[in-house]
This record gives structure tokens, sequence and C-alpha cells, in this order.
């Protein structure tokens, strides 16, 4: 474009001030054609219109609301549906290892062993993962609950054994490790 064809800020308010006076005089016209009582009985119809489009507006948004409340109740309720899927097939194999007569202990445990990968691939579908620090990793508080401090030769605050695992879903911890902990030398 070239500067000629180009209007200022100005111009363009003179313009569009210039197009509502014009609207305006347009309008006056009407209004001057109709009696009092016809103004007011148009400003009314135009009031009813738009106290029954507020109506309106507040109705959907109560029902957004509703729904919204809803869904995120339904949200709660079933949230964990997909993870007790997962873990219906180990019940069933416990159940199985119950009902089945063992006579071999070394049979016993390879069905133990074979459930135990069954509920740790359930906890990993549900995105649950295991909290097992190795020994003479540095103590994390945020994963690790340290039960006692022991005398150790490795550095301190380094875990010395675990007692018990931990888990978290999502980086967010479940149960800390019950870990025991190098004490300071």
């Amino acid at each position: 474009m070239t500067q000629e064809n180009q209007a200022s800020p100005e111009d363009q308010s003179k313009e569009q001030l210039d197009a509502d006076q014009q609207t305006q005089a347009a309008a006056e016209p009407e209004l001057a054609a109709q009696t009092p009582e016809q103004v007011i009985a148009d400003l009314n119809q135009k009031l009813a219109e738009m106290q029954d489009n507020y109506l309106r507006a507040k109705a959907e948004g109560e029902n957004i609301r509703r729904r919204a409340v809803e869904d995120i109740s339904k949200a709660h309720k079933f949230a964990i549906e997909g993870f007790a899927e997962n873990l219906v097939p180990v019940t069933d194999s416990l159940y199985a290892a119950l009902n089945a007569e063992a006579i071999d202990a070394k049979a016993f445990k390879e069905g133990l062993e074979i459930t135990l990968k069954q509920l740790l691939s359930a906890f990993e579908k549900g995105r649950m993962t295991e909290i097992n620090p190795a020994v003479g990793d540095k103590f994390d508080p945020h994963h690790h609950q340290a039960i006692a401090s022991v005398p150790s030769e490795q550095d301190a605050n380094t875990v010395v054994s675990v007692l018990q695992r931990g888990y978290s879903i999502s980086d967010r911890v479940l149960r800390p490790a019950l870990v025991m902990v190098s004490a300071a030398k």
C-alpha cells in the first residue's frame, strides 16, 4: 500500500463517527413517527427479549456447571477402574494357587513368581512404580523413610538395607521405602 491509500487513525475515527451518526439519524425518523406508547411498547418488547436471553444464558451456565460437577464425580468414582481390571487376573492366579494341591514346593514357588510378575505388570500398566533403593544409594527423604541409623563402613546417609519397598504413582509417593541408613562416622 502507498501512503496515499492508508488512512490515519484520526481519519478512521472520523469515518466511524460519521457512520454512527448516519445510523442514528436513520433510526430517529422511525422513533419520531411513533407515538410514545409505541416507543414504550417496543422498548418493553426489547426488554422482554433481553430478559429471556439472559435467563436462557443463565440456565445454560447452570447446566454446564452441573454437568461438569457430575463428570468430575464420575471421574473420581471410576478413576481406579482400569487399574482394578489389571488386578483381576492376579486375583485369579492367587485363587488358583490356593485351590491347587501343592506337592512340590519348587512348583509352588514358580507359581508365586509368575503371579508376582502379573502383579508388577498390573502396577506398571497403572503407572505405579516400585521404590527399591540399592544398598549404597544416597538416602532420599522424599522417597525413603529411615527406620534406624546403624554404624557402617559406607558413606554417611546411604542405604544399608531395605526393610520394605515403597511405591509411587506418576512421581507421587504412595508409601516411602523403609530403609536403614549408615550413621555418620
